[in-house]
């Protein structure tokens, strides 16, 4: 007499809608660093030497700036018709944006990629909704902390791959991207559950809902999300600061090739893991939430000091130890405040709260991207060194708040 074979704990793990929600951010999130190793290389191949910095920034502010219209307004219509659509959209839309990127042929075209992705860039704010949705306010901490973890393998291995991929053409990278974000979509429309339900859903979408302006106004009115808004800003310019930078710093300070720099993106993941699958879920439930985001600025600043010190300083140790420090204060800080804004967020406009967090931090990679330019070409070190003033201002800021 046969007997039904069981499925194995880890099947039924990554079929469960919390594997699968894992399983979207680390192909998201693998996806797109795939891009970053080889976006100098790329851009070098139809602009002048002393113009690549600008031109990398360039592409990188358009994409915040479409992704800066865009993503209240996904964030609105998945309060309005649920999380899945627009996560799908988003995908479809990124996937897109990829493949244009690697076709090339001029900067007009890289240039018009970057815009379709970002025109279509709610994944991340749908994901953060649908998680929020999903967990208690006791249990999102942690459950941020997972995401973080997922995105971390990503973050490993999408560098990795991608320079890899640029070793047999710097257009393979951005086709795998495109082939990654489309297995993504492929898996949401297949084995993730909607988890905003119908009779939970905003009744209508309203002109106020599609200005991007107007929706981060209405939340900066709220008390307790105006001074998390703010330091979310201040931290996502020291990120994007490095985002923007360090590939064309190592390239050039200290002649990296694709491969070289895939592998220290790499290290990042490798410190997301760390920082907040292991750490930062047991700190949080000891010492909350708006202590362990403080500590992980203060910390994440620490990193960005040294990495300014690297440009008068070129070596290795110096280079390991600014990547550790800013990627486990990052690791420390991200999920904290995801958990708190979440618990900020009016009943019914998740999905908006999250869509508007996501449009002020492109604010800060729309003008990150080009202010790192322009100190970069003062002095190599100078783009750290303020993104290290401004992260640290921020955590004192909420640092002080969580003592009062």
């Amino acid at each position: 007499m046969s007997h039904p074979r069981k499925s194995p704990p880890l099947f039924k793990r990554l079929t469960s809608r919390t594997g699968i929600v894992l399983m979207s951010v680390f192909l998201n999130f693998a996806g797109f660093t795939l891009i970053i190793p080889v976006l100098p290389f790329s851009v070098a191949r139809y602009a002048a030497q002393p113009d690549i910095a600008f031109w990398v920034a360039l592409i990188l502010a358009i994409y915040a700036l479409c992704s800066f219209v865009a993503a209240p307004v996904l964030g609105a219509m998945s309060d309005r018709y649920g999380r899945r659509p627009v996560l799908m959209l988003s995908l479809c839309g990124s996937a897109i944006g990829f493949a244009v990127f690697g076709i090339g042929g001029a900067l007009w075209v890289l240039v018009l990629g970057r815009i379709i992705e970002g025109l279509t860039a709610g994944s991340i704010s749908a994901i953060y909704a649908y998680v929020a949705d999903t967990y208690s306010s006791a249990e999102r901490g942690p459950a941020f902390g997972m995401l973080g973890v997922a995105g971390g393998l990503g973050f490993m291995l999408g560098p990795v791959l991608g320079g890899l991929l640029g070793q047999v053409s710097l257009s393979a990278p951005l086709y795998g991207a495109a082939g990654l974000a489309l297995l993504n979509a492929v898996l949401v429309q297949c084995c993730m559950p909607e988890s905003h339900p119908p009779e939970k859903r905003s009744t209508r979408l309203n002109w106020d809902q599609f200005n991007a302006i107007g929706q981060l106004v209405s939340a900066l009115r709220d008390r307790h999300l105006r001074l998390l808004f703010a330091v979310v800003s201040c931290f996502a310019f020291g990120s994007v600061v490095l985002q923007s930078n360090l590939a064309v710093l190592l390239k050039e300070l200290l002649a990296f090739d694709t491969s070289a720099i895939g592998f220290v993106l790499a290290s990042i993941g490798v410190m997301d893991i760390v920082s907040q699958g292991l750490v930062a879920t047991r700190l949080l439930p000891r010492f909350g939430e708006r202590r362990v985001a403080s500590a992980g600025l203060f910390i994440n600043g620490l990193g960005l000091i040294l990495l300014a010190l690297l440009t008068l300083y070129p070596v290795l140790p110096l280079l390991v130890c600014g990547i550790v420090l800013f990627t486990f204060g990052d690791g420390l800080f991200q999920p904290s405040v995801s958990a708190m804004i979440a618990d900020a967020a009016p009943a019914g406009r998740q999905g908006e709260v999250q869509g508007a967090n996501q449009a002020q931090q492109s604010i800060a990679r729309m003008f990150g991207p080009l202010a790192s330019a322009w100190l970069y070409g003062v002095f190599a070190g100078a783009p750290y060194a303020v993104a290290a003033i401004v992260v640290m201002l921020a955590a004192g800021a909420l640092w002080v708040r969580s003592s009062a």
